[in-house]
């Protein structure tokens, strides 16, 4: 019964519509564009990224298991997406970035230090604390969205916080 009931449920999700897909989609954009920005550090960059997310998920819908899965699989998304635009401008140089760039006279300078130890980390340990220490996340949400154990995002997150102590 209960099986019937999860196949029905997966069917009608299976389904989304465009309304369904942007009601789902504008109650996480807040928490996409905050994501996004963490990782790229500048907003144009980040809404690009959002909008590449967006049609990504809406090209690939059909492969959604459940209206549950629904948020962490658009997180997942949206970090793929982040890694994508952050290899790519490693293969660009833009010549005039440095006129078009404010100076960061006023910037603090434990954040400097803090955005370039979250540099040099490891990706996977850099996506576990950016996770649980910028997004608020616990353990187990970063565990659905990183589809890894919650044992596993536990020890990241030691090693994560290891590498920041050293690298600061």
């Amino acid at each position: 019964m209960e099986e019937t009931i999860n196949q029905a449920k997966k069917a009608s999700f299976d389904l989304l519509n465009e309304e369904q897909f942007i009601k789902y989609l504008s109650g996480q954009q807040r928490k996409l564009y905050s994501i996004a920005y963490s990782y790229l550090r500048n907003e144009a960059d980040a809404i690009e990224v959002i909008q590449e997310a967006t049609c990504r998920a809406w090209l690939k819908r059909k492969k959604l298991n459940s209206e549950e899965s629904f948020t962490p699989w658009l997180i997942r998304i949206t970090i793929n997406c982040c890694m994508d635009e952050l290899r790519r401008k490693k293969r660009v140089f833009p010549v005039g970035k440095w006129m078009d760039e404010p100076a960061h006279e006023m910037k603090n300078n434990d954040r400097i230090d803090l955005e370039r130890a979250m540099d040099q980390m490891k990706n996977k340990y850099r996506h576990v604390v950016m996770l649980k220490y910028y997004q608020d996340m616990t353990i187990p949400e970063i565990a659905k969205i990183l589809q890894k154990p919650e044992g596993t995002i536990k020890t990241w997150v030691r090693e994560g916080l290891k590498q920041l102590r050293k690298y600061l």
